[in-house]
């Protein structure tokens, strides 16, 4: 039986979506020749859909939390929202786009029968118009393309089923023609056919595609095979390609714009068409996405400062990515490390330490914690045999577990070390020592984090009830191992209870971690209070940059 078009298929297809962009990152990183050979559209698109999932997860938390579920609107429109604030490079950003496309149609569909059938089509055409509508310069033999053939094989089903179509149908039909349309792009763009590739973005949405007909239809459709350009492109949730030359990869972007410029913008639709005809002189590859207000602006340029100017003149831009493309052919990689650490770390600060250290930081700011792929990106740039990751927060442990597994499977040994606080990870960081063995260096970093309690001060916003009492907006909370025992009225006071029940059980360092706009003046009165009232405690300081917490503390 085919399932109804509703918010738990929306959630169901984003999963399968992303296993399915996960399974073919790598084969279609590989055939990334346009517009940029870079050798990344399967990470960016897999990046962008986990941003997406995780919108949708979100939607569902929320309501679960009032005892209700999501209805088809708010997943699909958290689905979108996600992939806009998550969208990385050109394929990400126009996946983005589709996915708006359709979130504006579905937004007001039925759940079953013919009606979601009829809306699904209209979605994808609607998705398909509004991607060639934020490409500046569209292209045929492109993700454009794919997803068009895509929206006509979709409507091509009510004139063979007329009303009783459903909406599988209708989605199944939808990924058979865009892998026929993909397997015609070698001979519309002739930098594929030179390559013998087939389009990489159209490749990624033939998985999204293929992803959408499983979760509606709930058959599971084959592994895919690996084929060259115009061989036969696999009717599959995920599309397998065989990478242009023997090292798996093409020249990359030479003789065009040195720079991928990608930011957020906060501005006005006025505003915003000014900024394309504004960045359309600048360079290239130029993608405009979103809407109400909210706008996610990708293109190419030599000259990255003015793009960002032009954004700054718009409205309010964040979020800013600047990649240089590098030029003439990739060097040999290095060599691999016998063994490196990754750390996630709230601020710059903490950051620095880690790579002071000689480890891998993945700095997070507040409210935006890494994805998984960013976590498995952060484990390739660490170049070794083996990795010891350190995720310094509980509510990353499913994330980091998955990024650990992926990692795995591309051959490297990784180490979970179960962090709950960036001063675990400062401890299990101390102790680290490659030259003993992987599992003796895993068992010294897991006991040193586990023997740091910790805690951290924040600041209430609201009202509202805790373990320790009710506390008032602006009110400084002191968190013992993540529960709130204390409740203060001043950051140094409050610092002074937590530290006193933490040491009240023994310690012998206490590692202090200054947010960036906490005085000096505080550590100072800290460690005082710590050599005045606790013999035989060391006391550390460190500057933590801006992060969610003015003050961590760790004891050890």
């Amino acid at each position: 039986m085919p399932y109804p078009l509703d918010a738990a298929a929306v959630r169901t297809w984003c999963g399968l979506a992303l296993e399915a962009l996960g399974r073919e990152r790598e084969r279609i990183d590989a055939i990334n020749v346009y517009p940029v050979a870079d050798g990344d559209t399967g990470t960016n698109l897999y990046l962008t859909l986990e941003s997406a999932a995780r919108a949708v997860e979100a939607a569902f938390d929320g309501h679960a939390s009032a005892g209700t579920q999501p209805d088809l609107a708010a997943a699909v429109g958290a689905m979108a929202h996600g992939a806009l604030i998550g969208a990385r490079g050109n394929s990400g950003t126009i996946l983005a786009q589709l996915l708006r496309g359709m979130a504006q149609v579905l937004a007001a569909a039925p759940t079953g029968g013919s009606g979601a059938a009829d809306a699904l089509r209209r979605a994808l055409r609607r998705a398909a118009s509004a991607a060639y509508e934020a490409v500046a310069h569209p292209v045929e033999g492109t993700v454009l393309t794919v997803a068009t053939a895509a929206a006509d094989a979709a409507e091509q089903t009510a004139a063979d089923a007329g009303e009783a179509a459903e909406a599988a149908e209708v989605a199944r039909a939808a990924h058979q023609g865009a892998v026929k349309a993909l397997r015609a792009t070698p001979g519309q763009l002739a930098v594929l056919g030179q390559a013998g590739v087939v389009d990489a973005g159209g490749c990624g949405l033939v998985a999204l595609l293929g992803a959408l007909a499983d979760a509606l239809s709930g058959e599971v459709t084959a592994e895919p095979v690996a084929v060259q350009a115009g061989g036969p492109v696999p009717e599959a949730a995920g599309c397998a390609v065989t990478p242009p030359g023997a090292d798996g990869c093409a020249d990359p972007h030479v003789g065009g714009p040195a720079f991928e410029v990608i930011y957020l913008l906060e501005a006005g639709d006025a505003d915003v068409a000014r900024l394309r005809d504004r960045l359309d002189r600048l360079g290239d590859s130029l993608v405009v996405v979103g809407g109400d207000g909210l706008w996610n602006v990708h293109v190419h340029v030599d000259d990255a400062g003015a793009a960002v100017e032009a954004g700054i003149e718009a409205g309010r831009p964040y979020r800013i990515r600047i990649t240089h493309f590098g030029a003439g052919p990739r060097a040999k990689e290095p060599a691999l490390a016998p063994r490196a650490v990754v750390a996630v770390m709230p601020g710059a600060g903490l950051a620095a330490l880690c790579a002071d250290a000689g480890a891998t930081p993945v700095t997070v700011r507040p409210g935006e914690p890494p994805a998984s792929g960013e976590l498995v990106q952060a484990i390739r740039q660490a170049h070794a045999r083996e990795v010891m990751l350190l995720p310094n927060d509980p509510e990353l442990r499913h994330t980091a577990a998955a990024a650990a597994e992926q990692a795995r499977a591309e051959g490297v040994r990784v180490a979970l070390i179960p962090t709950r606080s960036a001063v675990q990870g400062l401890a299990a960081l101390a102790v680290h020592e490659p030259g003993r063995s992987f599992d003796q260096d895993m068992v010294a970093m897991t006991a040193a984090a586990g023997a740091t309690r910790y805690a951290e001060l924040a600041v209430a916003e609201h009202r509202s009830w805790t373990m320790a009492g009710v506390c008032q907006a602006g009110d400084v909370l002191g968190l013992i191992d993540g529960d709130v025992v204390v409740i203060g009225p001043d950051l140094a006071r409050t610092a002074m209870t937590v530290l006193d029940r933490m040491l009240s059980a023994g310690g012998e360092l206490v590692t202090l971690v200054l947010g960036a706009d906490v005085p000096a003046s505080l550590a100072e009165g800290l460690e005082r209070h710590v050599r005045e009232r606790h013999l035989a405690v060391d006391t550390v300081v460190y500057e933590g940059g801006a992060h969610a917490a003015p003050l961590l503390i760790g004891v050890e």
